[in-house]
C-alpha cells in the first residue's frame, strides 16, 4: 500500500521518523517500509540511542515498541516529555498491554497500535500526524510573522524585548514543559500565561490562576489540592482544588515564592508524579492529573532559592523554560502601540468617541517613568478616557502625578566635586539609555548635532562602539 504524504508549505520538507525497537529484523522491515513512503527514517536498539536521537536527529515523530523493555521505554518517554522535548509517539505493544499503557502513559502517547502492525493502520496513523504537523508549521509560520509586526495574541509589542518574549512564549506553547515566568508587577505575566495556553495544544482544556500571595496560609493546601468533608474543624463539604479544576489544561501559580515551602515539596511530588489526593482522603484515592504547570514570580527566583523563599528542587524543575518580561520603561518605543490599542479596547468599552492621543500627552507618557508598568498604562489610558471631551486625549485628561512627572522628565543627582567630563559623561550615557540608544533622538534632547555626539562617544569610550559609517546609514532613524 502506498502512503500519499500531505506536505507543509516547504516543499521540500522530509518528514524524520525514529522508530525504537529492539529486535533488528522488525525495525529494519519498518524503516524499509516507511522510507518507501518518503520518509527519513532512523532506528534506535536502545533508550540511550532514543534519548540521543532525540536530540541530534530532531525526528518529527517517533515509533516506539514497548514490549520486553516497556518499563525502561516508558521511563525514556515521561523524561523526554519532562523536559520539554515534544515528539508525537505512536506506541506499538500486545493489545492485552494498553490498559496498562493508557493508564501510565496516555499524556506521552500520540496512538497506540497493536502487534503485529497492520501497515494500512500504521498509514492512517502516519497521515495523520503528517497532515497535523503540516498545519501546526504553517500556523507557526502565520504567527512569526505576526511577531514580526509586534504582536501575538494580545500581546503587542515592536521592541526587541517584547519580540524575543513572544518567541519564546510561541515556543513554550508547543512544550510540555513546567514554566517559569518573571517579572516585576504590572508587566503582563498572566497575559503572557494565557496566550501560552491559548496557543498550545491544551487551549480546549481548562485554565485556572491562583494567586499564592492571595491565598491565607491555613488555606493554601485546601485551595490547591481541594478536600474531603470533614477533612479540618469548618469543612463541612467536599471541594475541589485549582489542580483539579485545571486537569486537561493550565495551572497558572503566579507569585510562586509565596507558597508555603512545605506545599512547595507536596508541588513537586505532584508534579513529578501526576497524581494526588485530596485533603482528608486516604492514599488509595489518588487522582491522576495532567495539568500543565506555569508559575510565576515579581522576585528574583535564584535570590529566592538562595534565602530558602523558594525551594531548590522545585526551582531547578519549574526552571526548564523561563521567561523574563521587560519593565515598561526598558521597552518606551511599545508605548504608542499599546496606547492605541488600549485607547481602542476602552474608547469601545466606554462607548466614548476617542480615537487617538495627542503629541504633547504622547510625550509625557514616554518621559514617565511607569513603575506600575504596563497595567499602569492601561489604567492610566482608561481613566483618561473616562474624562477626555476631544477625540484626541490630551495632557489635561492625564491624572496629576502622571503630567507632573512625565512633564519634569527622568533626572539623576549630580555630586558635589564631579569634573565637567564627569557630568557630561554622565549626562550622554543616561540619554542613551533613556532613548534606547537611538543617538538621533539623543543628540536632539542634549541640544548637540549627531557628529558632536559621536565626538563625545569616541572620547569617553576610546572608540566608538557603533562604528562611524552608521552615522551616515540613515542616522539610527
Amino acid at each position: 500500500m502506498s502512503l500519499k504524504l500531505c506536505r507543509s508549505a516547504d516543499t521540500n520538507r522530509e518528514w524524520r521518523v525514529l522508530v525504537a525497537e529492539g529486535d533488528r529484523s522488525i525495525h529494519k522491515t519498518l524503516s524499509d517500509r516507511m522510507s518507501s513512503w518518503g520518509f527519513q527514517v532512523r532506528a534506535a536498539e536502545s533508550m540511550q540511542e532514543v534519548l540521543e536521537l532525540a536530540q541530534t536527529f530532531d525526528p518529527d515523530f517517533m515509533l516506539i515498541d514497548l514490549e520486553g523493555q516497556a518499563k525502561d521505554r516508558a521511563i525514556v518517554l515521561h523524561e523526554l516529555h519532562a523536559g520539554g522535548i515534544q515528539i508525537p509517539t505512536i506506541v506499538v505493544a500486545e493489545e492485552s498491554d494498553f490498559d496498562y499503557l493508557v493508564r501510565t502513559i496516555k499524556f506521552e502517547a500520540y496512538d497506540f497500535l497493536s502487534k503485529p502492525i497492520n501497515t494500512s493502520r500504521l498509514s492512517i496513523v502516519l497521515n495523520n500526524l503528517v497532515t497535523q504537523l503540516s498545519v501546526s508549521e504553517e500556523n507557526q509560520r502565520l504567527r512569526r510573522r505576526l511577531i514580526e509586526s509586534g504582536a501575538l495574541g494580545p500581546m503587542v509589542g515592536q521592541s526587541t524585548a517584547m519580540r524575543r518574549v513572544m518567541r519564546l512564549a510561541e515556543e513554550a506553547a508547543f512544550s510540555s514543559a513546567s514554566i517559569l515566568i518573571v517579572g516585576e508587577s504590572g508587566t503582563g505575566k498572566k497575559l503572557v500565561t494565557r496566550t501560552i495556553h491559548q496557543l498550545s495544544a491544551r487551549r480546549g482544556g481548562p485554565y485556572a490562576e491562583v494567586n499564592c500571595a492571595g491565598l491565607p496560609g491555613n488555606l493554601m493546601e485546601s485551595e490547591l489540592w481541594g478536600r474531603e468533608r470533614g477533612a479540618f474543624a469548618g469543612a463541612d463539604r467536599h471541594r475541589e482544588g485549582f489542580l483539579q479544576m485545571a486537569d486537561g489544561g493550565t495551572l497558572l501559580l503566579d507569585e510562586i515564592t509565596e507558597l508555603k515551602v512545605d506545599l512547595q515539596a507536596k508541588l513537586l511530588r505532584t508534579i513529578e508524579d501526576k497524581k494526588f489526593r485530596r485533603m482528608g482522603s486516604s492514599s488509595e484515592n489518588e487522582i491522576p492529573l495532567d495539568v500543565r504547570l506555569i508559575a510565576a514570580s515579581s522576585r528574583n527566583p535564584a535570590e529566592a532559592a538562595h534565602y530558602g523563599r523558594l525551594r531548590e528542587d522545585l526551582y531547578s524543575r519549574l526552571n526548564t523554560f523561563t521567561i523574563e518580561l521587560p519593565p515598561l520603561r526598558d521597552r518606551l518605543e511599545d508605548i504608542p502601540a499599546l496606547v492605541e490599542e488600549f485607547i481602542k479596547q476602552s474608547a469601545e468599552a466606554k462607548k466614548k468617541p476617542v480615537t487617538g492621543i495627542d503629541n504633547e500627552c504622547l510625550e509625557i507618557l514616554h518621559l514617565y517613568r511607569w513603575p506600575g508598568n504596563v497595567l499602569q498604562l492601561r489604567n492610566v489610558i482608561e481613566r483618561a478616557i473616562t474624562v477626555a471631551r476631544q477625540p484626541l486625549l490630551s495632557a489635561a485628561d492625564l491624572p496629576n502625578d502622571v503630567r507632573r512627572a512625565g512633564r519634569k522628565g527622568p533626572h539623576f543627582e549630580l555630586r558635589i566635586g564631579q569634573s565637567m567630563d564627569e557630568i557630561e559623561r554622565e549626562l550622554i550615557f543616561r540619554t542613551l539609555d533613556f532613548t534606547n540608544r537611538n543617538k538621533v533622538r539623543a543628540a536632539q534632547m542634549l541640544g548637540i548635532s549627531l557628529k558632536t555626539l559621536y565626538n563625545r562617544l569616541v572620547r569617553y569610550q576610546g572608540k566608538d562602539r557603533d562604528s562611524a559609517s552608521e552615522s551616515s546609514r540613515n542616522h539610527d532613524s
